[in-house]
């Protein structure tokens, strides 16, 4: 009896008998309906936008003006999604789907659209005929939905445009979601690239007895845009031993023959989960080897087996379109028509009944389908407030501006530690870092908590438990990932670095950004708490490991994000770096970065100014500024700031009856000064700077960051506007030869200060070159001393500030 024949007796007999059980059904055939259903509507998206059910011939003119999408992923992640789905049926598990290449879109579409989630969300896509045309002639169209994966598909927590994250940010999301499988589903593409392949460590820290499991599965099709895959060459025997060595226990899916690849699927995704749960329920405390699938199939299994002699099925020419010219080559709409014929889509689905009853044997119930769970959305229950200890408890003594004690990262890890403290019962903080916790002076986390480790701890390990919530692991790209898929399901987290060194995951927080600037407008991604950085050990105070270690770079290419949604925060002590932790870690959807040194420096404002200080975004400092001045000085960021200060002691010292103002920019955004939605309008910008005096800004970074801010907000004269800041002028030096070298001493400072005064005519030239040649002589002084000492003199180091 010929397949289309048991088709069509099947369809008849569940679609007038729906109480027919599973038992009753060739469970083969099922999957086979489903999988025939799933790849036709792949390859329908891209190519029509009519004949949607081939009802005549194709014609030129059901095809689409312009062919978009990949088609040789899809085969293979529609077998993976088939199977998941229906091993969360069969065991009421909840599952996440991460896909990995993401450019596989038209296929996690039609799975979707299978399950009945894509209309849930677009109802104006019911899972019928009706929904089928709107779906294909919306793929990869303007203003439809577009070629990858994006935050307006469901389900959805990684966009994979940018190959490489998907393991680091599936095991993010099963951190604290005890409950979860999360199925990560890697092309052997994207595991060619470094992320991946340290991600594979990042099982020795999770522990999946308290944890949820990533599952990953390896897609092996074989093949990239033009060429072999690395791991598509290995053999099985190789593979095999790679995996085991990583710590896991591998399983292999391979053939080309659909029902004996069914037939794998089904018993490797039991075993699977058999194992999952054996070791969840285990009260052993050794390194669990979790299983893994390597999943070998043919590039673009299904579809067209040759075009014009080339082989096109199980090569890289499947990858993407394959019948590039069907819109106006009568053989490639043959070889289309042949294609899509091949599914008899007929069978599965008429404009009057809609789709047979295959489906409701397979798919699970509403609430445990993988595209609608409903982690991957934020809101409740996912995501909780933090519960946030006064600032004021781990506040310093500032009544006296310029007292010296404060560490800006001693405070925060005493903030840190309490917010372990108050939130242990709901589990939803953690702290990631690249083996600096005790570098960045953060370590006083450990008093509560501890580092996740699932390998053998030795006697001597300091502050490593198998459940500890830092997680430290030197892969900054993985720690970003992990801290999506954290956050993006729901949860909060800190990301520390060192400055030089976060700027590895630039283009991973530029994705993420692009992620969260359109979730906003999704209007079922609800409230997510925000990705929050500290950057400390930067390169003004890395003098001692040199100039690898000196790169202010991430803070330009954050403030270059279009949309109302990132803050960068470079508060000057340790109260305002309280009052700003506070404030990012009960922001919601937005990427905050804290810019602040663990060196002792002074303290310059109190709690409550410094809270003040954080609503502003940027004021003026009293304590340090004349009334009517005569030029403003400006410093952004504590080491900047302290030498801005030093800078107006200098000039007082060599000439009292200067007026000098003070300005501190607490936050910059890409709106311009203070924090998004409160940036600093023109009319402030003019009370703060006045509307004609000289004004010298001492900036953390590039000084073309903050010339491209002043571009616009200056009106008038530019030229009145320096700004001086890193300029790649680093070494193995000293911490004030670090200023000497950038131009951001306060030598260099008061002198440019002096300049401009005689050059608007405030102070007689003569007394002005007087004071500039005092001022030089005491910056050779300091040259000096650092080339024949190796430090700086001891009136650099205890600079202390008087009124």
């Amino acid at each position: 009896m010929s397949r289309v024949l048991i088709g069509l007796i099947v369809c008849y007999l569940t679609s007038n008998f729906s109480t027919i059980s599973i038992t009753m059904t060739d469970k083969n055939l099922l999957f086979d309906q489903y999988y025939r259903a799933a790849n036709y509507l792949t390859a329908a998206q891209i190519f029509l936008k009519d004949n949607f059910l081939l009802e005549r011939p194709l014609s030129f003119d059901d095809i689409k003006p312009r062919l978009l999408g990949h088609w040789g992923s899809g085969p293979g992640v529609n077998l993976a999604y088939l199977h998941l789905n229906y091993l969360a049926k069969k065991k009421q598990q909840k599952i996440l789907f991460v896909l990995g290449p993401g450019h596989a879109f038209p296929a996690l579409q039609a799975n979707l659209f299978l399950e009945g989630t894509l209309s849930k969300y677009y109802p104006e896509l019911p899972k019928n005929y009706d929904g089928i045309a709107r779906m294909c002639q919306k793929f990869s169209w303007p203003y439809g939905f577009p070629s990858h994966s994006s935050p307006s598909t469901p389900g959805v927590i990684l966009e994979g445009g940018e190959l490489g994250y998907s393991l680091a940010t599936a095991q993010g999301a099963a951190l604290d979601n005890p409950d979860q499988i999360v199925a990560c589903l890697i092309g052997d593409g994207e595991a060619e690239t470094g992320p991946i392949s340290g991600a594979w460590h990042i099982n020795k820290l999770v522990n999946p007895r308290t944890n949820g499991v990533v599952l990953p599965i390896l897609h092996l099709n074989g093949y990239k845009i033009s060429g072999p895959t690395v791991f598509g060459r290995m053999t099985d025997n190789e593979l095999l031993h790679l995996f085991v060595g990583y710590g896991y226990t591998p399983r292999i899916v391979s053939g080309s023959d659909t029902a004996d690849l069914h037939a794998q699927m089904e018993e490797v995704l039991e075993w699977a989960h058999g194992l999952i749960q054996s070791i969840k329920k285990s009260d052993s405390t050794d390194f669990a080897r979790l299983p893994m699938i390597i999943m070998r199939t043919p590039k673009g299994l299904t579809g067209v087996k040759e075009l014009d002699g080339q082989k096109i099925e199980g090569n890289n020419l499947s990858h993407q379109t394959v019948l590039k010219l069907a819109k106006t080559d009568q053989g490639q709409l043959d070889k289309l028509q042949e294609w899509l014929g091949s599914y008899n889509i007929q069978e599965l689905i008429t404009k009057e009944r809609g789709f047979s009853s295959f489906l409701n044997e397979l798919i699970p119930d509403p609430s445990l389908a993988m595209g609608n769970n409903q982690i991957a959305h934020g809101g409740e229950p996912s995501y909780k407030p933090l519960i946030l200890p006064p600032v004021d408890q781990f506040a310093e003594d500032a009544t006296v501006p310029g007292t010296i004690g404060s560490s800006s990262m001693r405070r925060a890890g005493l903030y840190l530690n309490e917010v372990f403290k108050l939130n242990q019962e709901a589990n939803n903080f953690r702290l990631f870092s690249p083996d600096e916790t005790y570098s960045n002076k953060l370590d006083k986390v450990f008093e509560t908590t501890s580092r996740s480790w699932q390998l053998p701890i030795a006697k001597w390990d300091k502050d490593i438990s198998n459940d500890g919530r830092v997680l430290e692991i030197l892969s900054e790209h993985n720690l970003q990932g992990l801290m999506q898929g954290y956050v993006l399901t729901g949860r909060h987290g800190v990301f520390a670095s060192y400055e030089a060194f976060i700027q590895v995951v630039s283009s991973m927080m530029d994705q993420y950004a692009k992620f969260l600037d359109q979730a906003v407008h999704v209007d079922w991604r609800q409230s997510i708490p925000s990705f929050n950085y500290i950057l400390t050990s930067s390169g003004w105070r890395q003098e001692h490991n040199g100039f690898s270690h000196q790169n202010p770079g991430f803070i330009d290419d954050a403030l270059r994000r279009h949309g109302d949604f990132v803050d960068i925060y470079f508060p000057a002590d340790g109260n305002t770096t309280l009052a700003a932790l506070e404030h990012i870690l009960s922001s919601t959807r937005r990427i905050n970065i804290l810019v602040a040194g663990k060196t002792l420096e002074p303290r310059w404002l109190t709690p409550a100014l410094a809270k003040k200080h954080l609503e502003a975004g940027v004021s003026i400092w009293d304590f340090a500024s004349d009334e009517q001045p005569d030029l403003v000085f400006c410093g952004v960021g504590d080491y900047m700031t302290k030498e801005c200060l030093a800078a107006i002691k200098e000039m007082k010292q060599l000439w009292p009856k200067v007026k000098l103002r003070f300005v501190n920019i607490l936050s910059l955004t890409s709106c311009g000064f203070g924090r998004s939605g409160a940036c600093l309008t023109s009319d402030g910008f003019v009370q703060l700077f006045t509307s004609d005096k000289p004004v010298i800004i001492n900036f953390h970074g590039y000084p073309e960051t903050i010339k491209a801010i002043l571009y616009d907000y200056i009106s008038g004269s530019p030229r009145r506007f320096s700004v001086h800041g890193y300029i790649e002028n680093g070494s193995t030096t000293t911490p004030f030869d670090m200023h000497v070298r950038n131009q951001t001493s306060r030598y260099h400072l008061a002198i440019e200060a002096f300049q401009k005064l005689a050059s608007n005519n405030t102070i007689p030239f003569e007394d002005a070159q007087h004071k500039i040649a005092t001022l030089q002589a005491k910056l050779d002084k300091n040259t000096e001393y650092i080339k024949e000492n190796g430090i700086d003199m001891s009136e650099i180091e205890n600079f202390k500030w008087t009124n």
